[in-house]
């Protein structure tokens, strides 16, 4: 019987998550998310195996100090697997200092390396680069659950991705479940000074 995030109990399963991706994606439909109900949730419901979560870090050369570190420390001694790659800085042709950095080929790698010991992958982004990956994770009898949304303008789940995953679920519904209220909606100047597509 399918539970939580399509699963069943005896599910050996393994999450996933795009940090910048998910992090975008929360805070447009308005919430933040609980890390530890998610965490709690998934291991009641089914036999996970692992968490992953990955992201850039933004380190400032002057203070050595990233703004992300203590929701990354705080991940790290609760339960989840980290993997961060620090941001490339450089400069705009407008003249602002910006980063750069992206993990897509690290969560790629882990997911299909991993498939082999697992019966199900919770995939959170709606990242479409992420196609081939979850092709190759099928084809070893692995089923896929993204979660991502298509509530929001313009939808941050990619069509392609949406259509290749065996469930799809709009992190809107979870809000209930996962969501911790408050969070205001993001504004444009969230990003002002990293790439649309990296994460931060």
């Amino acid at each position: 019987m399918n539970t939580w995030l399509g699963l069943d109990e005896d599910d050996r399963t393994a999450i996933f998550i795009d940090g910048a991706n998910l992090y975008k994606t929360a805070r447009n439909l308005g919430f933040d998310i609980d890390y530890k109900s998610l965490l709690k949730k998934t291991r009641e419901e089914s036999r996970l195996i692992r968490a992953y979560y990955y992201t850039s870090m933004q380190e400032d050369r002057d203070q050595d100090y990233s703004p992300l570190r203590p929701l990354v420390d705080w991940l790290d001694y609760n339960g989840y697997t980290m993997v961060t790659k620090i941001a490339r800085e450089y400069t705009d042709a407008q003249g602002k200092k910006r980063y750069k950095g992206s993990v897509d080929i690290e969560l790629a790698v882990d997911m299909v390396m991993l498939a082999d010991k697992l019966d199900a992958v919770v995939l959170f982004t709606g990242n479409g680069d992420f196609r081939r990956a979850i092709e190759a994770v099928q084809g070893k009898g692995v089923k896929v659950t993204l979660v991502s949304t298509v509530k929001t303008t313009p939808p941050m789940a990619s069509d392609d991705i949406r259509r290749m995953a065996d469930h799809f679920i709009d992190l809107a519904d979870l809000q209930g479940t996962i969501g911790r209220k408050g969070a205001p909606p993001r504004k444009n100047n969230d990003e002002e000074f990293f790439d649309e597509d990296d994460d931060f």
